[in-house]
Formats: structure tokens, sequence, C-alpha cells
């Protein structure tokens, strides 16, 4: 049995906490304690009480009991992972990340990666790993740091900037949604019925703009079944999760038509989900406005859904805690307690993370943050050199990827001049004139000054 501390930063979460919840209680061969911080206390202390009924279900296998920390320092001292799931401000803030470009015609479908929401989320959400990353150094130097929360790329290369030793990856389920994809598309075309696991995928990018470059099934080359998968399918779309016109009714779901019509240009098959693809190309592509959005089958997710559908999960919490609602260990399909049985020498896995590139994907920056397969086994992350990107495709991924690292670049340094070059650089902002880009800028930083003063002099 191996014993360890988890510190999870954040650890009210409302939605990956609860998946990590129910993963570790099935994991067998580890226990200890997961320690829980949170700014918002009292929703750590209900997490609390429902993981600790959690492992009261006889489904549980892992010994494991949950603490709430009232500091940081308490947190993290002696843990062996760190686990970070966090809302950087409130839906008031994100309201305007999302809707307030669309003043100036410019739609996001998630507006929490790249594009303007996506700036803006990161000068939020940076300082406060700067501060993470010094603490972890200080309390924890040696642990292995999991990220959940997004601007991924942005928070990942915050934590190695600041501690340049840290051990931690980004983790992200894009991919796996993806290869669900290319599974269906084997049991269309050939009849196999298979797990997304039992197929091999070479994929690599910046997170929410990765690219499949090979898919195999045993000796079947899934990207070969596409053009027939796509000619039978294109039309209507296909939805990996659920029925082909879910997006008609949940804004969270695509039919991969712009994932297909990228392949079917490019040679290459974009692994997130639409919502996510179009944030990364000129908003004239696929994402002029919902009219164009309702064309390619794809759901805009407005912040007023996410209000909503946080104070539901608030209510289950309280039902879950008070056992007035069952909560019981199942696998949520998610990675997290795999990578870190790995990491214990319990598995070997591969999977596709976050991490600064030294040489991992060819024609990309060193050190900037890239996701790509990585092998985890006993105390080890090794990299996996990714089959290079079509050039066409590169030349998008290294786009991204530069405004990503200026960003990074802007807010570390809180220049300002630099964020806005950031800014107007991103495929979404393409047709903005700079004055319009200005205007748009300013009203969001004003729109969001109470979190993001504090770190930057000029806007207070």
């Amino acid at each position: 049995m191996k014993t360890v501390k988890i510190a999870y930063l954040g650890g009210g979460s409302k939605l990956w906490a609860r998946r990590f919840m129910q993963d570790l209680a099935l994991a067998e061969g580890i226990g200890g304690e997961v320690c829980l911080y949170d700014i918002d206390k009292p929703a750590a202390v209900r997490n609390q009480q429902i993981a600790t009924r959690l492992h009261q279900h006889p489904k549980a296998v892992a010994p494991f009991r949950y603490t709430v920390a009232d500091t940081l320092e308490e947190c993290l001292t002696g843990a062996d992972f760190v686990l970070i799931s966090i809302l950087p401000g409130t839906f008031k803030e994100m309201r305007s990340d999302v809707h307030e470009p669309e003043k100036y015609g410019i739609y996001q479908a998630v507006g929490d990666t790249v594009g303007p929401g996506g700036v803006l989320r990161a000068m939020r959400t940076v300082p406060i790993y700067e501060g993470f990353a010094k603490a972890i150094e200080k309390h924890c130097p040696d642990a292995w740091v999991l990220n959940l929360t997004n601007p991924m790329s942005a928070c990942v290369k915050a934590l190695y900037d600041n501690f340049p030793g840290i051990k931690a990856f980004g983790c992200c389920h894009e991919v796996f949604h993806a290869q669900m994809f290319l599974c269906c598309a084997l049991k269309e075309l050939k009849g196999i019925e298979a797990d997304r696991r039992d197929i091999y995928t070479d994929a690599s990018g910046v997170n929410h703009f990765t690219w499949i470059t090979e898919a195999r099934y045993q000796n079947i080359d899934l990207l070969g079944l596409l053009p027939e998968f796509m000619e039978k399918f294109f039309d209507q779309g296909y939805f990996e999760r659920g029925p082909h016109d879910a997006w008609k009714t949940d804004p969270f779901s695509y039919a991969n038509k712009v994932k297909m019509d990228l392949y079917r240009r490019f040679g290459a098959l974009g692994a997130a989900g639409d919502r996510h693809l179009v944030e990364f190309l000129d908003r004239n592509w696929y994402l002029a406005g919902p009219e164009m959005a309702e064309k390619w089958h794809y759901g805009l997710t407005p912040v007023d859904l996410r209000e909503r559908n946080q104070a539901q999960q608030i209510q289950d919490s309280i039902a879950m805690a008070a056992g007035e609602m069952e909560f019981v260990p199942e696998s949520s399909g998610e990675e997290l307690v795999h990578l870190l049985r790995a990491l214990l020498g319990l598995e070997v896995i591969v999977s596709n993370v976050n991490m600064p590139n030294h040489g991992q994907m060819p024609g990309m920056p060193e050190g900037s943050i890239v996701e790509t397969n990585c092998v985890f086994t006993n105390g080890f992350v090794k990299p996996v050199v990714a089959k290079p990107l079509p050039e066409s495709v590169l030349a998008l991924v290294q786009r991204n990827c530069a405004n990503i690292d200026l960003t990074c670049e802007g807010i570390r340094e809180r220049n300002m001049d630099k964020l806005f070059q950031a800014f107007m650089n991103q495929p979404l902002c393409a047709g903005l004139t700079l004055e319009d880009g200005e205007k748009l800028f300013k009203a969001m930083c004003d729109n969001t000054k109470e979190y993001l003063a504090p770190y930057y002099p000029s806007l207070a």
C-alpha cells in the first residue's frame, strides 16, 4: 500500500473534485490524506463531507481521509501530489470575457483559452499561479503538480516560469473525445467495438488545439477510414457522446463537422471539440456569429447557463453532504488517478499532457507549453517525440503558441502594451480596427478591474 498526501487547491470544486473523489475511491494500492484548500472554505467542507460518505460505500477500496486546510501553507506542507482546479474570478468576470466582445461582432463558444476572453482570463489566473508556484517550491518542492485549470497552457507555463524545478503537467480530456470519435468510425465502418484506450493516437499541438496525425487500432489505419465516414455522416454530423443533433439543445455539444472539415482540408484531425477548435482560427472560417455556429452544428455556451449549472451543482453538493442525494464510487473516464498511480509505480500509462517543449514537438519553440503523448511510470514522465504536423497546420499552431507566450510575457512583466499586442493578435480579433481593439480591451479590463487591479498598477 502506497501512502500519500494529496493537496487539492480549489478543493471546493463542484465538478472536477467529484470526478476525482469517485476515481480515487476505486484506486487500489494507495491511501492516505486528501487535503482540501479553497478560498470558499464552506465549499471545501462540503466536499470533505461528501468524500467521507463516499469512502464509506461498500465499493470504495482506497483508504483515504479528507481534511480541510485553513491556509495554503498547511495544505501544501508534506504533499506528494498537488492538484489544482480553480475558477479565477466569478461569473461576472466570465460574462465580460465571453459577451463583451459580441458588441464588436466577436463571438466565442467557450472563451476560456484563447481569443479576447482567453487573454483576460489569463490575466486574472496567471498571477495566482505565480503564488502557487512559489508556495510549492517552499513547502513541497518534490511534489508532482497536476493542473486542470484553463487557460491550461498559460497556467502550466506560469508554474515553470516561477519555479523552474517544478514537476508539473496539465491534464485535459479533449483528446479522449477525439479518440472516442475515431472508435465510432471504426464501429460504423468495420463493425468493431473498441474502447478509446484500445487505439493508438499520435497527438500534438497546444491545449485545445491539438492535432492527431496518426491513429491505429491493431492493423487498421483509423484516419484512413475518415473519407468514407465523412461521406456518410458529414452533412448531419456525428457526436461521439450522443445523438448527432444534441447541439440543438445542449450548448456544450457539437457534431464534429468542424473537425471533419479541417481533416478534409489539412489531412490532420483536430483533437479537441469543435467549440474549442473554432476559437483558434480566423472567426470568418467557422465563428462569424450564431448563424455560422448553427451551420457548423455546435453550440455557443452562454455564461447564464454556466451560472445556472453552478447554482444547481451547489444545491446538489449540499444534498450530497447531508446524505440526501446518492453519490457512489464509479469511474469518471478521466485519467488523473491513473496518472497518479503510474507515478507511484503501480501501472504504466501513455497519455496526452501539457509540458514545456524540449524537443517532443518538432517545429515549436523550446520551453513553450505543448501537448503531446507522455509515458508515465514509477516517478517519471517522459514526453514522446510527436510526428511532425503538416506545415499548414504547424503554422496555425505556431501562431497561437506565440500569442500564448506573449500573453504570459506581458503578465509576467505587468506590461499592458504587450498584453494588448497579444489581444489583437488573436485570430478571433482579426478584422478589428486598432481603435476598436483599444476600446474593447479597455472595457474588458474595466469590467474585471476588481480581480485585475491588485496585479496591474495601471488599472488601479
